[in-house]
């Protein structure tokens, strides 16, 4: 990311941004002097804290991806509070427990897929159509490794994550000319709230199965999405990086 004096001001739109790897994301950016609007499906103790911590820098809202109108009115409210958007970190997504596709619900399978790609796409067009206007912009999604290697109990949210990584190429053609880049980051396993549901079995497995041998650093995720949105990744549109220990190769 950059510092305050590079960034001007620079204005940020987190989904998920409440907790975890959003939550580092957005501390890390006001500590760099951006203008950060976050949203979540609900708030916490971190948002309470931030809001009267930077009350002209931090803006949040209660947002569900699965809700169209509410997700857009999010990106045109933060447009109007801060006068621009210049990064969109698609950070929010619904994991919840492994399950086989065989006895999965229609209902879960349309619930994954709105929280993981519909919801996303939906944030990124309302946040595109301000930074068209700009001439200007970032757009980083965050995937994961499911999109990229097979696991068992995961067929529909890795469908999910596999379409926003397409979408991510599709849309840096489309955006490119207008000075907007588009990319999507492919963290690893790390500890978060969504890991949570990973048995102690699965999580040793993975742990063998990497090669650096151990589960990511959230700060080291964080790190990687810091030199995507930077200027000195400038020239870098239309890419998938794979921050994973390995366990992908």
């Amino acid at each position: 990311m950059t510092r305050p004096e590079e960034s001007g001001g620079a204005v940020a739109v987190v989904s998920g941004g409440s907790r975890g790897l959003g939550r580092l994301v957005v501390e890390r950016l006001l500590g760099e002097g951006w203008r950060v609007a976050a949203f979540s499906r609900s708030t916490n103790a971190f948002v309470e804290d931030t809001l009267a911590a930077h009350p002209d820098r931090f803006w949040w809202q209660s947002v569900d991806l699965a809700d169209p109108r509410r997700t857009r009115d999010f990106a045109s409210g933060a447009a109007k509070r801060f006068g621009r958007i210049d990064l969109l970190l698609n950070n929010a997504g619904l994991l919840g427990r492994q399950e086989l596709l065989l006895t999965t619900a229609v209902s879960r399978t349309q619930e994954l897929i709105a929280a993981n790609l519909t919801g996303p796409i939906v944030l990124t067009q309302a946040c595109a159509k301000v930074m068209a206007r700009q001439n200007s912009g970032t757009i980083l999604n965050v995937s994961s490794v499911n999109a990229v290697r097979g696991y068992r109990g995961a067929a529909v949210y890795a469908a999910a994550k596999a379409g926003l990584d397409g979408f991510s190429r599709s849309l840096a053609r489309e955006l490119g000319p207008l000075g907007i880049r588009v990319n999507s980051i492919v963290p690893g396993y790390f500890e978060s709230d969504m890991t949570t549901v990973v048995t102690d079995e699965s999580r040793e497995r993975i742990r063998r199965r990497t090669p650096l041998g151990r589960l990511a650093d959230m700060e080291e995720i964080v790190d990687a999405i810091s030199f995507l949105v930077s200027p000195r990744s400038s020239f870098i549109t239309g890419q998938t990086l794979i921050v994973d220990g390995g366990i992908t190769c």
